[in-house]
């Protein structure tokens, strides 16, 4: 056998065929990687969540237009739409929103400030955590509207009260929220501020606080719901305004849709806030993004 002839004319080796033909580029084949991490990456579906939405309200729709449930029990969303424009017309519901929000911006604003200031004492020094823990530990798991009868007996028939609930049902996930951050925060970025010279008082300003903002706005999050909870518990107890006191009388009345009217602002104004803080979160803390 001439071995010289058989190597040259050997079709499966890429090098003989290249010294052959020097102008044919050398095909290789690609190796195919499966990515094991695509379920990590989190993805937008904005249609579908429309999506979604539409067939729901559409379901809603046809099971109250074939009669399927009573109308006084579950009237259609169109229905609904009708009488919160009927209100809105009217000019009723701007007065019940209009209280109900100043009551939660009101007591909101209160416990941010104190949640936060309470928070970094007890979670930056150790004689305030000593005191401060327990009392919280002790307090926060007693629900908050059943504090409102003696809130009234000590602050009167009125507006003090209401925002004096939603401040306390507030001030709680705020401050186990702040306090946890301030925990969390690196001691070695602690250390190397005071190694530089800052006093405690920098320190704080400094490195305490951009550390804990993402959780301020995580308790801020939780807060909201929770202020939106007690200010229609409030109002159903001891108000003459305000969209609890709406879904009270519209639920002994038997006027259902006006009922489902309060549920939807309700709903709106978790959403919008939701939103706010959301934008107000990509402001502050620009590096978390």
């Amino acid at each position: 056998m001439d071995l010289g002839v058989y190597q040259g004319s050997g079709s499966g080796d890429p090098e003989g065929d290249a010294m052959k033909n020097p102008t044919e580029p050398i095909k290789m084949e690609k190796a195919i990687v499966h990515d094991k991490t695509y379920f990590l990456q989190v993805k937008n579906h904005p249609w579908l969540s429309l999506t979604s939405f539409i067939v729901i309200l559409c379901l809603w729709e046809i099971v109250s237009r074939m009669s399927w449930t009573p109308p006084l029990f579950l009237p259609a969303p169109s229905e609904i739409l009708l009488e919160g424009w009927g209100m809105l017309k009217t000019g009723v519901i701007f007065n019940h929103v209009l209280a109900s929000l100043s009551r939660i911006l009101l007591g909101f604003s209160i416990a941010c400030v104190m949640g936060v200031l309470i928070g970094i004492l007890i979670g930056f020094f150790s004689i305030p955590e000593a005191i401060g823990s327990p009392l919280i530990a002790a307090t926060f798991p007693i629900p908050k509207i059943a504090i409102l009868p003696l809130l009234i007996l000590w602050l009167g028939i009125g507006e003090p009260p209401k925002v004096a609930v939603i401040a306390l049902g507030v001030f709680f996930p705020m401050v186990i929220n702040v306090y946890t951050g301030v925990k969390n925060v690196d001691p070695l970025l602690i250390k190397a501020a005071l190694s530089l010279g800052s006093n405690r008082t920098r320190v704080i300003r400094k490195v305490i606080l951009p550390g804990i903002l993402p959780m301020v706005f995580a308790g801020m999050k939780l807060g909201i719901g929770i202020a939106l909870l007690l200010v229609v518990a409030a109002e159903m107890v001891a108000a003459d305004a305000g969209i609890g006191f709406m879904i009270l009388t519209s639920a002994d009345l038997m006027q259902t849709k006006k009922l489902m009217v309060g549920l939807i602002i309700l709903s709106l104004l978790g959403i919008f806030f939701n939103w706010l803080f959301q934008k107000m979160e990509k402001i502050f803390i620009p590096w978390k993004q």
